[in-house]
Order: C-alpha cells, then sequence, then structure tokens
C-alpha cells in the first residue's frame, strides 16, 4: 500500500519543479543540453549564484527526473528530461485547480490583465479562441 501511494506522490510531484529549478530548466531548454558550467554562466549573468549550488541543484534535478545526465562524457552533459511545453502545462494545471476552481477563464483574464500583451500574442490568443469555439460547436 505504501508503495502505491510513493507511486502517486512522485508523479503528482515529477512536475513542480521550484523556481530556482526553472531557473536552470530554463537555460537547459535554450541551449538543448549543457554543462553544469555552462549553465552556471548564463545564470551567473543575471544573479549571484555559485558554481557547486548549481552543480548540487543538478544533480538533485536528476533524482527528481527533471533532467538527465550523460555521464560517459566529460564533462558530463545534462539535457531536459521533459520537454518545456508539458512541463508548463502541467504547472498551468496545477496552478488552475489550486487558484483558480479549474476556470480556465479566470486564469487568463487575470493574465491578461498582469502584463501588457503584444500583438503577435494577441493574435495567437484569438486563433486558439476561434480554433476553441469552432471544436465546440
Amino acid at each position: 500500500m505504501s508503495f502505491i501511494l510513493l507511486t502517486k506522490m512522485t508523479i503528482k510531484n515529477k512536475f513542480k519543479p521550484t523556481v530556482s529549478e526553472i531557473k536552470i530548466l530554463d537555460v537547459i531548454w535554450a541551449l538543448k543540453s549543457a554543462t553544469v558550467r555552462e549553465v552556471y554562466n548564463k545564470l551567473s549573468e543575471f544573479e549571484k549564484v555559485g558554481y557547486t549550488t548549481v552543480l548540487k541543484f543538478m544533480q538533485i534535478m536528476t533524482d527528481k527526473g527533471f533532467l538527465e545526465k550523460d555521464d560517459t562524457v566529460r564533462p558530463q552533459i545534462y539535457k531536459p528530461a521533459v520537454p518545456q511545453k508539458e512541463t508548463q502545462r502541467s504547472l498551468v494545471r496545477d496552478l488552475l485547480e489550486r487558484a483558480f476552481g479549474g476556470s480556465a477563464g479566470s486564469l487568463v483574464i487575470q493574465a491578461l490583465s498582469m502584463k501588457n500583451t503584444t500583438r503577435e500574442e494577441l493574435h495567437e490568443i484569438r486563433e486558439l479562441i476561434d480554433q476553441l469555439e469552432e471544436e465546440a460547436t
């Protein structure tokens, strides 16, 4: 029984990276794959961070299933274990349920009202709405 519970917890938490883990994932998603040094160099452009801290985070993220490590080469190369869009969807789905009672409309209204939206983004949103309306009829 505890094995099943553990498995469900692992699956449930698998796609919920922390803010720091998302910063690391952003770098690796952009580069497709990276060494610890490459991630450290990119992160240190924007904030003060230690090399060993980045290393430890990436080791933990590998254990959690966020990253895959190729240790047949030196230095070791890390790549994302889960595509960016899949991770984003999981995070949004969780936020949607916890903070917006499952209402996608409320989430979208809040998101659009908080930040200036580009014409390109508005065009994509309109296309998606048109597609969803078409599918609903």
